[in-house]
């Protein structure tokens, strides 16, 4: 059972709109779609708010204030506080292995060069058997990994992940308020986008 979402993201609003923020535009989905609103909590170094599903099921939404490379303290945080196994946290994330319009939901794994999910499992005692929502947008065409994860995506790019992201917005429904998350995985990852 899922009890914390975590939108991964940089602080500030000059990366706002950039590729490596996607995580965070998948949480002000879920929460618009529960009508619900952030708010600053200083103790966990981020932002949150509590989704009451039902008289036994609450869910934690975060969102750091600290830079991806650094997430996973904040994370841990949080977790602990509230007491919260790392099976039971949801990461969503940007993922370049990914076209954009592609969104997966996959439990574990490596972190396949993604240094928030890197920091996370580091901060998490190198335990990885947490939920990822991998969130496509491509690779560039050369080798500026940086540049491009900290630029915002073309219009055309950013429409498919907005389409993605509304996908797993769908599932929500399955994956929070049935609590099936493999129903939830294999209405999300049998859909394939090619290459724009």
């Amino acid at each position: 059972m899922l009890k914390l979402i975590v939108g991964l993201g940089n602080p500030g609003n000059s990366y706002k709109h950039t590729r490596h923020n996607v995580g965070t535009w998948y949480i002000f989905a879920l929460l618009n779609k529960f009508h619900k609103k952030l708010t600053k909590n200083k103790k966990f170094f981020g932002y949150t708010c509590q989704l009451k599903i039902n008289t036994t099921n609450n869910i934690y939404i975060f969102i750091s204030n600290m830079y991806m490379n650094i997430c996973g303290e904040a994370i841990k945080k949080i977790s602990s506080f509230y007491k919260i196994f790392p099976n039971e946290i949801l990461i969503a994330h940007d993922d370049m292995n990914l076209f954009p319009g592609n969104i997966k939901l996959k439990f574990g794994g490596s972190d396949y060069g993604h240094n928030g999910i890197k920091n996370i499992i580091h901060s998490l005692e190198n335990k990885k058997n947490f939920y990822r929502l991998r969130i496509g947008i491509g690779k560039p065409k050369k080798n500026k990994t940086t540049e491009f994860v900290l630029g915002k995506p073309l219009e055309k790019e950013k429409k498919l992940i907005h389409h993605a992201i509304n996908q797993a917005i769908q599932c929500t429904n399955i994956l929070i308020i049935q609590n099936n998350i493999n129903k939830t995985m294999h209405q999300l990852n049998k859909k394939n986008i090619k290459m724009i």
